[in-house]
C-alpha cells in the first residue's frame, strides 16, 4: 500500500482507508474531507455541516503543519507526495475543485493521468504522457 505525504512537513496523511486533509471552502467554511488513497477513485467523505458545492474550488491544508497544498504546476490543484512500497517517490497534484476528476501521479519526466477531466491542467506539465 502507498504512503501519502505532505510535501512540506512530510508528516503521514493516510489514515485507514483515506487520505485526510484540512480545506476551506471559498465562504471561510473549514473542515476535514477525507479521500479515498486509489488513484482515480474520487470517494470523499466530509462533516454533514462541511459541505461543498459541485464546482466549487477549496483551499487544501496539510492537517500537520496547516501550510496550503496548492501545486506549483497551478493554483487550482493541490499537491502530495505517495511512497510506494519500493521506497519511490511520485508527485501527486490534483482538483481542488469539488467534483472535478483530475489526478496527476508524477514521477521524473512522466506523467500519468487520472479522471476524466484530466486533460484540462495537461498544458500545465512539461512532461512526456504515460497512460
Amino acid at each position: 500500500m502507498s504512503d501519502y505525504k505532505c510535501p512540506h512537513c512530510h508528516a503521514h496523511l493516510n489514515v485507514c482507508d483515506s487520505i485526510v486533509f484540512a480545506a476551506e471552502r471559498p465562504n471561510g467554511d473549514k473542515g476535514l474531507i477525507l479521500i479515498h488513497p486509489e488513484l482515480g477513485n474520487y470517494n470523499a467523505d466530509h462533516h454533514e455541516d462541511f459541505m461543498p458545492k459541485t464546482g466549487e474550488k477549496l483551499e487544501f491544508y496539510c492537517p500537520v503543519c496547516h501550510k496550503s497544498l496548492t501545486s506549483s504546476k497551478a493554483n487550482d490543484l493541490a499537491q502530495i507526495q505517495m511512497v510506494d512500497d519500493k521506497g519511490t517517490i511520485f508527485e501527486i497534484h490534483f482538483s481542488q475543485t469539488k467534483g472535478e476528476k483530475s489526478t496527476y501521479k508524477i514521477e521524473g519526466e512522466s506523467v500519468e493521468m487520472f479522471g476524466d477531466d484530466s486533460p484540462k491542467y495537461l498544458n500545465y506539465f512539461n512532461l512526456s504522457q504515460m497512460k
